[in-house]
């Protein structure tokens, strides 16, 4: 007998699982039973294309044994079974990177924590919940070994060899004492109805069968009424998306979410295709009500599964779907392609890559329908809108369909529009759309300076203010026949009486933007003149002709450290009062400290930290006392 030491996180989860206040504990049974569809469908395809496994015979059912006397409940696959090695890596560690995001969203409120229970499930420690010690004897196909893992939950587990008949999971439960209520088959069976009717492989439960009086002719009764014990399958056990639509009720698919995502939560919507023709295949796809814990990692969990034939062939594979869906649940099964098709094939597969891109076709194309429900759309829209933006990146193909999908905030407007709505009101002379990006909020980026002349002739501007944003917008540069823009590239056409006036206004402030330039040295590039500012005396502008400029935007949108980008060039208001009165100064120590003050007022605008707050704030002050 050998003891071993749970993993930290898993020793977090059990700690979590054994103390917890969850009110919704029926969900172990979900978790199990999944499980063992998993290990059967694992079994299924390894018979039809593994040479190796040719002999093995594939009866798959799951198994459902209440035991009232000794306060055991057993749930018993024919699966694909287990060695030593998978019993260490899956029932010691934790190897899903979804269940790593689990631990890592707990707060140390137990009370908090448990409700995530729910929402995540977390497989099989799931059954320490209800469980006070918990056997695990299996075999995996094709070995003569058999294993027995042994745990309470509290801390270590136990292995040792074991014997047993045929390949296989087999789990018994010892429940805690006030668990009861697991034990009764109405409860067991309802359990199985709500979260695994749709697993696509029986599963039995012996049931009391109540067998009525016999009587004879006059009414007399010749034998009494009994019951007996009758080995019954408890669900449906089809494939619920090779149901036809019509004959699915929207509970069915809820119910059927439930067991497939592990969630307690209902899904959003769903759309389910069946596709005829020189391809075909079906394909049920889930919008999660909320974002799954792993969306944001490198190392997400893919929510699809692939079927061929409705034989499973993977549910770890990236590529079945592109990267700005990938929070969607759900199924892919198609009658073309080859059961042993390998992971490299499936990338380069003409037929799946048709799949793919109907697929994905289609999705949008219901997420477009789904505007129409403002409600449920926002409620979309505000876990998974950044992502959706992502596909602007990669998906070139789609760009317009995305964008038509997106929420803007935008200059004029307090409510979010589409960019279809926004192009109504653009200029159909010029057919250009602006935008400004900025990691700020949307109420800072409204009032930033470098919008001023765009309120004072009433064009509207698209605010963008994610972190995501200024790295996909710049690649985007057009909607239809419209030009997408940042307001900094924007053209505004001055007349030869204008471009007059702004010339002989720059000469008038060549000795103040000469001392700003001698003040500021290597912190600007430069300093110069706009006619773009109304209210403000100062804004930032970035060079893009500077190759360093250029280099560092295409690192950005590579994903990769980008260098140090070159110095801003400092643009200052000639008709605001503030500089009016510096160009008339004689008082040289103000002109220098106005200018290092006016140049971190812009970079604050502009939503960056300040470089040396205390320096800001030592001539903030000096500005003040001389003004007093």
């Amino acid at each position: 007998m050998a003891k071993h030491q749970f993993q930290t996180e898993a020793d977090q989860i059990l700690h979590l699982m054994t103390h917890s206040l969850y009110s919704n504990k029926e969900i172990f049974i979900r978790e199990l039973v999944s499980n063992a569809s998993d290990a059967l469908d694992k079994l299924n395809m390894l018979v039809l294309t593994d040479e190796k496994y040719k002999d093995v015979t594939f009866s798959p059912r799951v198994d459902i044994v209440a035991n009232k006397d000794a306060k055991t409940l057993t749930i018993k696959d024919t699966g694909i079974g287990m060695n030593e090695e998978d019993l260490m890596n899956n029932l010691g560690t934790i190897a899903k990177s979804g269940t790593k995001a689990f631990i890592e969203s707990m707060t140390g409120d137990q009370k908090k924590d448990s409700q995530l229970i729910g929402q995540f499930g977390v497989g099989f420690y799931a059954c320490f919940m209800v469980a006070d010690k918990v056997e695990v004897t299996t075999k995996k196909a094709g070995d003569d070994q058999a294993f027995i893992w042994t745990s309470t939950g509290a801390g270590e587990f136990e292995i040792e060899n074991a014997t047993q008949d045929g390949h296989g999971t087999t789990i018994v439960m010892h429940l805690k004492d006030d668990e009861g209520e697991f034990l009764e088959e109405h409860r067991i069976e309802s359990i199985i109805k709500k979260y695994s009717n749709h697993i696509p492989f029986p599963i039995f439960m012996d049931k009391e069968k109540y067998i009525p009086a016999v009587t004879d002719d006059e009414g007399n009764e010749t034998e009494p009424s009994k019951t007996e014990i009758e080995n019954q399958q408890i669900n449906k056990a089809n494939a619920l998306w090779t149901i036809a639509k019509k004959d699915i009720t929207d509970d069915e698919y809820k119910d059927f979410y439930s067991s497939f995502a592990h969630s307690s939560e209902e899904p959003l919507t769903w759309m389910h295709n069946k596709a005829e023709g020189a391809i075909e295949y079906t394909t049920l796809f889930y919008i999660p009500s909320k974002a799954p814990m792993d969306l944001y990692r490198v190392d997400y969990e893919t929510g699809i599964k692939l079927y061929i034939n409705r034989v499973f062939i993977t549910d770890d594979e990236k590529e079945l779907m592109p990267t700005y869906l990938r929070f969607l649940r759900g199924v892919i099964d198609s009658k073309d392609l080859p059961l042993n098709v390998s992971r490299e094939i499936l990338q380069s597969n003409a037929v799946m890559t048709k799949i793919k891109n109907a697929s994905v076709k289609k999705v949008l194309s219901e997420l477009s329908k789904l505007k129409k429900d403002k409600e449920k759309y926002d409620k979309f829209y505000a876990e998974f809108g950044n992502v959706l933006k992502e596909g602007l990146y990669n998906d070139f193909a789609n760009r317009e369909k995305i964008l038509e999908l997106l929420q803007f905030n935008t200059l004029n407007s307090d409510e979010k529009v589409y960019i279809e709505d926004f192009a109504k009101n653009v200029d159909e002379d010029k057919k250009e759309i602006y935008y400004i990006t900025g990691k700020t909020s949307v109420e800072m980026l409204k009032a930033s300076p470098s919008l001023e002349r765009f309120k004072a002739k009433g064009i509207d501007v698209l605010i963008l203010n994610e972190e995501v944003d200024s790295i996909i917008f710049p690649m985007v540069n057009e909607y239809k026949e419209y030009k997408l823009m940042h307001i900094s590239d924007a053209k505004f056409e001055l007349d030869e009486e204008e471009k007059k006036a702004e010339e002989e206004t720059a000469k008038t402030y060549e000795g103040l933007v000469g001392q700003f330039k001698e003040a500021l040295g290597e912190a600007v590039k430069e300093v110069e003149t706009t006619t773009d500012l109304v209210d403000s005396p100062v804004k930032l502008k970035e060079d893009k002709e500077d190759p360093a400029y250029m280099m560092a935007q295409m690192m950005k949108q590579m994903g990769q450290e980008a260098p140090e980008a070159p110095k801003p060039i400092l643009q200052i208001n000639p008709k605001h009062e503030l500089l009016v009165k510096l160009k008339d100064s004689s008082d040289l120590n103000l002109v220098q400290d106005a200018a290092h003050v006016l140049l971190d007022q812009a970079k604050l605008f502009d939503g960056q930290e300040l470089d040396d707050t205390a320096d800001f704030i030592a001539r903030l002050n000096r500005i003040i006392t001389k003004a007093i």
